[in-house]
């Protein structure tokens, strides 16, 4: 999940939200016509009119929606089509700082998050699945291997 930046606001840009709360349609029309270059929806009434417009002034004033943000959605609509009465498993998102510890055959071993990879003793690397492969010799899911994914989480993921 993305959490809202706090960003600090235009006097011009929130007193023309607030005008949209009170304008009419064939205005509405129109400044929707100016922002999107092309007619809204016949569909669209005053009150969806009003929240693209306003979508489309804050995002242009203020940046839209980060483009990991955007791929995680796209990866979320082709799960939804591929099976349409499936269960939707986020991934999980760990965040820089953060440390993974797993205990195998005895000796505890300790992964670093990084913003550009993970460390482990001493060496950075791409991915968990490298480091799972270092630490057992052998081909291993690292997220698995490190507990963040259990049998249950892939089986529901395959819709099992």
């Amino acid at each position: 999940m993305v959490m809202a930046q706090s960003v600090p606001s235009d006097p011009a840009i929130e007193d023309e939200l607030d005008r949209l709360a009170v304008m009419p349609i064939v205005p509405l029309r129109q400044r929707y016509r100016e922002l999107f270059r092309t007619e809204s929806p016949k569909a669209f009434g005053p009150d969806l009119l009003r929240r693209s417009i306003a979508y489309r002034i804050q995002e242009k004033a203020y940046g839209g929606v980060p483009t990991s943000t955007r791929r995680l959605l796209d990866q979320l609509v082709k799960a939804a089509i591929a099976k349409p009465n499936g269960r939707l498993v986020l991934p999980r998102r760990i965040k820089p700082g953060s440390e993974l510890v797993r205990t195998w055959k005895g000796k505890t071993y300790r992964v670093m998050v990084m913003a550009s990879g993970f460390a482990h003793a001493g060496k950075t690397f791409a991915s968990l699945s490298e480091i799972a492969s270092e630490i057992t010799g052998t081909n291993w899911n690292g997220p698995r291997f490190l507990g963040l994914r259990s049998t249950l989480d892939r089986d529901a993921a395959d819709g099992r």
